[in-house]
């Protein structure tokens, strides 16, 4: 990777979830699909078709292309919700339900939190906040698009392109995030951390 080139947006949500993931996919262009990656798939399915309707008011663009040439940051929405006065309102849909681990629920709120940045480029709107829609309980979680996670968006942002750039694929991790990686088992990660462990202690 160029260090011109844009990011995918779906990088920081990999890098979010764990750096090795992320380089697998966007370094060594690896993926492969379980249960959980074929449910968001599904999920997507119902928006992923560009379109726009109106609705209670609103303007609904679907599967909506995005991007910050301040970033360098490239990707599409879900749907963006738009006010009469043009706000818009990113709306990023997930499986499975609003009671999430902390951790995962930090991953998704800073995908929809770099969305709302491009869009506030795009537009010359403010975007204070967004909505993650969990199809399994079919409700919305606010996410207030603040000081603090607008910074973590810059700080991934300079951390996956470091690590495409440099094309380096992290060390693995041994942890509660393999169990749902569909990456697992090309990862291994469970082997190389037990190698890397005894390699540690001989040395």
């Amino acid at each position: 990777m160029d260090e011109r080139d844009p990011i995918p947006l779906s990088a920081l949500q990999h890098w979010c979830y764990c750096p090795r993931q992320c380089a697998l996919i966007h370094v060594e262009q690896v993926f492969a699909e379980n249960l959980y990656t074929l449910r968001g798939q599904a999920v997507h399915k119902q928006v992923d078709q560009p379109g726009v309707e109106t609705r209670a008011g609103l303007r609904v663009e679907r599967a909506l292309p995005v991007w910050s040439d301040r970033l360098g940051l490239i990707g599409k929405c879900d749907a963006v919700e738009f006010e009469p006065d043009g706000t818009p309102y990113p709306v990023e849909y997930k499986h499975g339900s609003r009671a999430k681990a902390a951790w995962i629920a930090a991953c998704d709120d800073l995908q929809l939190a770099a969305q709302a940045m491009c869009l506030e480029e795009m537009t010359g709107k403010p975007v204070p906040a967004g909505a993650l829609f969990y199809a399994k309980s079919k409700r919305r979680r606010e996410v207030r698009i603040n000081a603090e996670i607008r910074q973590r968006v810059e700080q991934a942002t300079a951390a996956v392109r470091t690590l495409l750039v440099g094309a380096v694929l992290p060390a693995p991790t041994f942890d509660a995030r393999c169990e749902k990686c569909s990456l697992c088992d090309i990862c291994q990660p469970g082997a190389r951390a037990t190698a890397h462990g005894l390699f540690a202690m001989e040395n």
